[in-house]
């Protein structure tokens, strides 16, 4: 696996379950879910910050590169 492209991530199992669920509804396996709902919280994001939703995204990516980099 490309681990420039892809990370792994531990939820517990009662959220895992939820997750499931949830993706059942909409026909989506649990990434998919994950990043829509990741992409639902960062249009909250931006309306609360009263920023373009493209800003904000681009703001939290950067910051979220710099966390993996460890800085």
């Amino acid at each position: 696996m490309d681990i420039s492209k892809w990370k792994s991530c531990a939820v517990d199992i009662d959220t895992y379950c939820i997750l499931r669920a949830m993706g059942s509804h909409g026909f989506r396996k649990p990434a998919s879910m994950i990043a829509k709902i990741t992409d639902d919280e960062v249009k909250k994001i931006a309306k609360k910050q009263n920023q373009p939703y493209e800003k904000t995204k681009e703001n939290l990516l950067s910051e979220g590169r710099k966390l993996l980099k460890g800085k």
